[in-house]
């Protein structure tokens, strides 16, 4: 499986460098969950994070997101 993790389906509340930031988003635990499932399948061989702007982003906070979703990917649990 490959998967191309498109920061703009995240609540810009929590991730302020989006390039289309959209309220309602996935909310931290939603993005988080959905992750382990991936990560619980073993399927997956491939994956790239997509639309963080640091140029919008505050304090890195997008940035930060991006690589924990990423670890979440990986097997990392947050709990």
């Amino acid at each position: 499986m490959h998967l191309s993790l498109d920061l703009d389906v995240m609540d810009p509340t929590l991730a302020p460098g989006l390039g289309t930031p959209v309220s309602g988003g996935l909310s931290y635990r939603e993005a988080h969950l959905a992750m382990e499932i991936i990560a619980e399948s073993n399927a997956l061989c491939s994956m790239e994070l997509c639309e963080l702007n640091p140029i919008l982003d505050q304090g890195n906070r997008t940035a930060a997101l991006g690589v924990e979703l990423i670890t979440s990917a990986l097997g990392q649990r947050i709990l």
